[in-house]
């Protein structure tokens, strides 16, 4: 696991690594950088430059990385993890919307309720220890993750539910509600996903409830509305119910 700060001052070199000259042998040798690791938690992710931005599409689609002409592979399984200020907030960039693309999900965290926040203040209140980290065990080693992927990937997906995947991705891209829609990635994030969800649910076969519950957070960051639709304040959800609406789900 790594941690990486993103501000506007980081450069592509400080999150992959950097050749290091070697005076003994008189060589450059390779010092990676923090990326170089199974789960990779980027903290602001878009208060960081295109350029430190795009140091990220070959490693979060190939798992990858190229320096100097010589290919480096992530160990599996590897994973990025992003969080994000809202791109009103001074000091922020759009994110490129082939780097969107590549991340599986998009989950929005907004303001807890009342009752939520008094439960969180209970909780750090009764809390015996500040290091909660501690008490933390691992639950799977690394090659069962990579294991259960190989599993998951093998489960029955029926033919109508991969033509309704297709449908609904083709659909974004002719809604009079979007400007941009949503790439072929999108309708392999559905069906991966959606395999996911039933492994999680105890099963090996895909159900249309499956891909009904992941398509949100797997198409809210592909696709940008018109710019009709943004002033009026409506959101990617909206228009993803809207889709959903028009459409004969499979049973």
């Amino acid at each position: 696991f790594s941690r990486i700060q993103f501000t506007p001052d980081l450069m592509p070199s400080d999150v992959l690594g950097t050749p290091v000259f070697n005076p003994r042998e008189g060589t450059f040798d390779f010092k990676k950088g923090p990326l170089f690791s199974n789960i990779v938690l980027i903290d602001e992710i878009n208060r960081a430059p295109a350029k430190t931005q795009s140091a990220l599409f070959e490693v979060m689609e190939e798992r990858q990385i190229t320096i100097d002409g010589k290919t480096y592979p992530m160990a599996p399984p590897f994973m990025v993890i992003a969080t994000q200020n809202p791109i009103e907030q001074e000091g922020t960039y759009r994110l490129p919307e082939a780097q969107l693309d590549r991340f599986l999900f998009k989950i929005v965290v907004p303001y807890p309720t009342a009752e939520q926040e008094f439960t969180i203040l209970q909780q750090f209140n009764t809390m015996a220890s500040s290091d909660v980290l501690a008490a933390i065990q691992p639950v799977l080693r690394r090659d069962e993750v990579v294991r259960l992927r190989q599993q998951v990937r093998s489960f029955v997906v029926e033919e109508k539910l991969l033509q309704f995947i297709a449908a609904f991705v083709h659909q974004t891209r002719n809604h009079k509600s979007i400007y941009l829609g949503a790439s072929p990635r999108a309708s392999l994030a559905v069906m991966n996903a959606s395999k996911a969800i039933a492994a999680i649910s105890g099963r090996d076969f895909v159900t249309p409830d499956d891909i009904l519950e992941v398509i949100p957070p797997v198409l809210r960051h592909r696709i940008i509305l018109s710019p009709e639709k943004e002033m009026e304040g409506v959101s990617e959800d909206t228009v993803i119910r809207q889709i959903l609406q028009t459409m004969d789900i499979p049973r």
